[in-house]
């Protein structure tokens, strides 16, 4: 469980930092998200999700 935290922190830390460092590109990126399939985003979270998992899976074997 404090493995689970401390990857959420991390995943709060890295998000913010992108949004402090680069505010006009984020805003960019989240319009042309609006263009973007549904299914698309679908599969690409469901591939993040799977390539995530597998990482710490083999970390954690």
């Amino acid at each position: 469980m404090k493995e689970l935290i401390i990857a959420f922190g991390l995943f709060l830390f890295i998000e913010g930092i992108l949004y402090a460092l680069f505010p006009a590109k984020m805003k960019n990126m989240l319009q042309k998200l609006e263009t973007v399939k549904d299914s698309q985003l679908r599969t690409g979270g469901l591939i993040f999700a799977l390539i995530g998992f597998l990482i710490i899976w083999y970390i954690k074997s």
